[in-house]
């Protein structure tokens, strides 16, 4: 098991979430999927379910709400990138050019988060830990591998993670077209232009989770209800297919190569 046992680097993606509009649907389709457990949460937190995978955090998966008179948000998955100080990474964002959406907010005693915005309209969350760290387990089947940026700038991208968070974005070797993402002395993620999606694809990050086969993942993802964005496709990585479940919500799927 690769449980995560020590802190997150500033920067480094440490927790994903789905806001659905149908919350036990998007419970039950990813306990059916990858084999999380996960039942909606208290209203002290709006039923926010934190899912797991062998009794270790891995995702959560809340409902979709909107103030009165505005439209449900999309159903996407949001990664959210570790501080030490939320307060004054907001304050870092807005000075460089970033949207806040929703400003720091304590959540109980578990941490302090917010959403924002790049200056490319990527949409992140930041998360400060108190109790809860983030993800307890990665890097295995049905667990959070990766997260990649998929941006119209990358050198702008390059300036405002930089200037927000101290990371640094650099080519990666062997792999023409694509940078990675590095928080202290780790490679924590990666980028892409955006052009290299479909059409109309808003830039966003991406989440990836770990399948023993991709081929058969994606099968029953489909069975499922969910739709095959990208099919699975042999790369330096390893075999991999990106995907949307049953309301909409993106994420690839990575059987990855041995290191």
């Amino acid at each position: 098991m690769s449980e995560v046992t020590t802190p997150f680097a500033t920067g480094t993606p440490c927790w994903i979430d789905l806001m659905a509009q149908d919350q036990q649907a998007a419970l039950d389709f990813y306990r059916d999927l990858l084999g999380w457990q996960g039942e909606v949460g208290g209203e002290q937190f709006g039923g926010y379910a934190v899912c797991e995978l062998k009794g270790r955090p891995v995702a959560g998966i809340g409902r979709a709400m909107a103030a009165e008179g505005q439209p449900v948000p999309p159903t996407v998955w949001t990664a959210y990138l570790a501080t030490t100080d939320a307060q004054a990474t907001q304050d870092a964002i807005v000075g460089a050019g970033g949207t806040l959406i929703a400003p720091v907010m304590d959540v109980g005693g578990l941490g302090r988060m917010l959403i924002a915005a790049d200056p490319q309209g990527v949409v992140f969350g930041v998360w400060q830990p108190g109790d809860f760290s983030g993800v307890g387990i990665a890097n295995e089947p049905g667990a959070l591998i990766w997260n990649d940026l998929h941006t119209t700038d990358v050198p702008g991208a390059t300036a405002f993670y930089g200037e927000v968070f101290g990371m640094e974005i650099k080519p990666m070797e062997g792999a023409d077209g694509y940078w990675e993402l590095r928080a202290g002395d780790r490679t924590v993620g990666g980028a892409t232009q955006l052009d290299n999606d479909p059409p109309g694809t808003p830039a966003h990050w991406l989440s990836y989770f770990a399948v023993d086969d991709v081929d058969s993942t994606v099968d029953a993802l489909v069975r499922g209800g969910g739709s095959v964005l990208l099919p699975p496709f042999d790369m330096v990585a390893g075999r991999m297919s990106v995907v949307a479940d049953p309301q909409g919500a993106a994420f690839a799927m990575i059987k990855p190569k041995p290191m």
